[in-house]
C-alpha cells in the first residue's frame, strides 16, 4: 500500500509540476518541431536522468537545504539572472536565423539526450521546488522514505516529469500547427515573451522574501 501511495503522491506532483510552461519544456516544444518525435523522447529521456539526481539528494538533505538561507538566496538571485538570460538568448539567436538558415541546424547537430542534461544541468529553480515540495510530503506523511520505499516515490516523480512534458509539448505543437499564423511569432516573440515573465515573477517572489518590511523585520 506505501509503495503505490509513495508512485501515486510522485507522480502527481511531478506531472503538475511539469506542466507550467518552463525552458525545458520550450526547449522540447523547439526540437520536436524541428526533428520529431524520436529526438523528444531522448531530449526528455536526458532531463530525467538529471531529474533523478536532484530528486534523490532534495528527498535525502529536504531539511538541511531548506535551513541553508545562504545557499537557497543565491539560488533565487540567479534564477533571476538566468530566466532573462535565456530571453535574450532565444531573441538574438532568431535574429542571427533570419540571416543565416544554419543555425538550427547546427544546434540539433548535438544529441538532444546530450541538451536534456544539459540544460536541466543549469534549471536551478528546481532545487526550491522539489526541496518545499519533499519537505512538506515528509512533514505531512504523505510518503514513507525508509529503506527501499523512496525509490517507489522517485520512479513516480520521473514517470510524471515525462508523460507530464511530454503531453505539454506534444498539445502546444498540435496548437500551433493549427494556428500557423502564430507558429511563426514562436521563437522571436513568445518564448522570449515567457521568460520574461517568469523572470519578472521571480523578481517579485525574491523582492517579498527578500526586501519587503515585513521579511527585513524577520
Amino acid at each position: 500500500m506505501k509503495r503505490i501511495k509513495n508512485i501515486s503522491v510522485g507522480f502527481l506532483v511531478s506531472f503538475l509540476g511539469s506542466i507550467p510552461l518552463g525552458y525545458l519544456n520550450l526547449v522540447g516544444l523547439e526540437i520536436y518541431a524541428k526533428s520529431g518525435l524520436h529526438n523528444l523522447i531522448f531530449f526528455l529521456f536526458g532531463v530525467v536522468f538529471v531529474e533523478t539526481f536532484v530528486i534523490y539528494f532534495t528527498l535525502i538533505f529536504a531539511k538541511r537545504l531548506i535551513q541553508s538561507k545562504r545557499l537557497m538566496k543565491i539560488i533565487d538571485f540567479f534564477s533571476i539572472v538566468f530566466m532573462f538570460g535565456l530571453a535574450l538568448f532565444f531573441y538574438f539567436n532568431f535574429r542571427q536565423t533570419t540571416k543565416s538558415n544554419n543555425y538550427l541546424q547546427e544546434y540539433f547537430m548535438y544529441s538532444p539526450f546530450v541538451i536534456g542534461v544539459v540544460l536541466n544541468c543549469f534549471n536551478f529553480l528546481q532545487l526550491p521546488f522539489w526541496t518545499s515540495w519533499n519537505l512538506y510530503l515528509l512533514n505531512g506523511k504523505y510518503i514513507a522514505i525508509e529503506r527501499k520505499l523512496k525509490y517507489y516515490y522517485i520512479a513516480g516523480t520521473l514517470i510524471g516529469v515525462f508523460l507530464g512534458m511530454f503531453s505539454l509539448i506534444v498539445l502546444l505543437q498540435t496548437l500551433f500547427q493549427k494556428t500557423n499564423h502564430f507558429s511563426k511569432y514562436l521563437m522571436p516573440v513568445f518564448i522570449p515573451l515567457v521568460f520574461i515573465i517568469l523572470g519578472s515573477f521571480q523578481v517579485f517572489k525574491v523582492y517579498k522574501k527578500y526586501f519587503k518590511p515585513s521579511a527585513l523585520a524577520i
